[in-house]
């Protein structure tokens, strides 16, 4: 049968639809219904996006803090945030496949105005919060590295991602930094065998929860450093700007099923480097009863693989850790404050570029008014646990509606499994409260 000719697009959304329908005939993996292995890879990159985080500074400092104070016995929080993540992550992929909108597009037109503007505002205030930890963190690696005022370090981390953001040139050069930090990560997994590590204690700690005394802020900056509000919302935009909706069923079908792998790909990567990072600081710090309570301390924990060198290689890795996060969490500012006007992320359209400035100025007038470093990273991870339930429960209403998601919307089995993620974060959140 001869192919029906292709007609002229009349819309952005067909013209969009045409390229991919091009691009997949072209390709080959389109014949039969089979799916080849370059479609596959297709799907594969917004997890990996979203694992830069598992590796920023906000997630060393917590991780460090935990293995330092505690040992192993924190472990589970790592096992039981990834988890949760698992589920949250393709839980609001879903929502981009199937829609072709983000969480805060999706929040601004099926929510009321006024609670979907709180909604958006908190999710936004938590952006500042990731974005003050990673610009924070870098600021500390250029301390290391040439001695500079931590606030001076601040400002140029702030403004190197800032100004990658707004000429678009950090997507030339994101894949290096998340490969050069990848690279670092992985080094903490292959330091495990050059450490004495009491895996029996290990292994318990993954699975046994306990909460020693004085840990709960440290539970909660690990789950926050772990599960991300910003990333909720930086997932859904980069899978709704490939705009799979428009390709038709069949490709939403296909999306809906290989986002998955991707996600649980990436997430447990994440979950190894996190565990990894607990590890070591407690087989080094705290066996000889030594808190870490400063990133410069933490790089001991590099010397068993690299010598001396172990204080400017742990600099170089903080300081590409920083700015690459610094990059997602501004970009994740831009997409909130683009949402709430019912817009998709554009640097180039004002409702996104303002977002991002004011997410950066924001964070370096807090960065300006902290005493202590190291604490800050910590309670702002603490902060994000804080305002996670409210991203959690409008992500669960959102994708658990038939008007929003049609036949796509959440299963009776999914929903309760999502409640239950909600209703254990904010638990913790209650139990830090009462703490404090």
């Amino acid at each position: 049968m001869a192919e029906q000719p292709i007609s002229e697009p009349t819309s952005k959304t067909e013209v969009i639809a045409l390229s991919k329908r091009v691009r997949s005939k072209l390709l080959g993996t389109r014949h039969q219904g089979q799916i080849g292995g370059l479609e596959i890879l297709r799907y594969i990159g917004p997890g990996l996006l979203v694992t830069v985080g598992f590796i920023d500074p906000g997630n060393w400092a917590s991780n460090m803090a935990a293995g330092s104070e505690f040992g192993y016995a924190l472990l589970w929080v790592v096992t039981l945030s990834t988890i949760m993540l698992i589920l949250l992550q393709h839980n609001v992929a879903h929502l981009g496949i199937a829609t072709g909108e983000c969480l805060a597009e999706a929040t601004t037109k099926f929510l009321p105005k006024v609670p979907a503007r709180a909604i958006l505002l908190t999710g936004w205030i938590a952006t500042v919060a990731t974005a003050m930890a990673e610009v924070l963190g870098g600021g500390i690696a250029l301390q290391m590295l040439f001695g500079l005022d931590l606030k001076i370090g601040s400002v140029i981390v702030a403004a190197a991602a800032l100004a990658l953001l707004l000429t678009n040139s950090y997507r030339k050069v994101e894949r290096y930094i998340i490969a050069i930090v990848s690279v670092i990560g992985i080094a903490f997994l292959v330091e495990l065998a050059l450490v004495k590590v009491d895996w029996a204690e290990a292994a318990v700690g993954w699975v046994y929860p306990q909460m020693p005394e004085g840990s709960l802020p440290i539970i909660m900056s690990v789950l926050g450093a772990v599960v991300m509000p910003h990333n909720l919302f930086l997932h859904s935009e980069v899978i709704q700007s490939r705009r799979i909706d428009a390709e038709g069923e069949e490709a939403i079908e296909k999306g809906l099923k290989y986002e998955f792998w991707d996600t649980m790909l990436s997430m447990v990567i994440g979950w190894a480097i996190n565990s990894a990072m607990v590890i070591l600081a407690a087989a080094t710090f705290f066996q000889v009863g030594r808190p870490v309570s400063d990133l410069a301390e933490a790089a001991q924990v590099l010397v068993p693989i690299a010598g001396q060198a172990a204080s400017w290689i742990f600099a170089v890795a903080l300081l590409l850790a920083g700015l690459s996060s610094s990059i997602t969490a501004g970009f994740a500012a831009g997409t909130i404050s683009a949402g709430a006007s019912g817009e998709p992320y554009d640097i180039h359209d004002r409702h996104s570029s303002i977002g991002v400035v004011a997410a950066f100025v924001a964070s370096l007038i807090v960065i300006f008014c902290l005493e202590d470093a190291f604490a800050g990273l910590i309670w702002s991870q603490a902060l994000l646990s804080m305002q996670l339930p409210i991203t959690v429960f409008t992500q669960i209403y959102l994708t658990s509606s038939k008007r929003v998601m049609g036949k796509y919307a959440n299963s009776t089995l999914l929903k309760v499994v999502l409640l239950v993620v909600g209703a254990i974060v904010t638990a913790l959140n209650v139990a830090l409260l009462a703490s404090m």
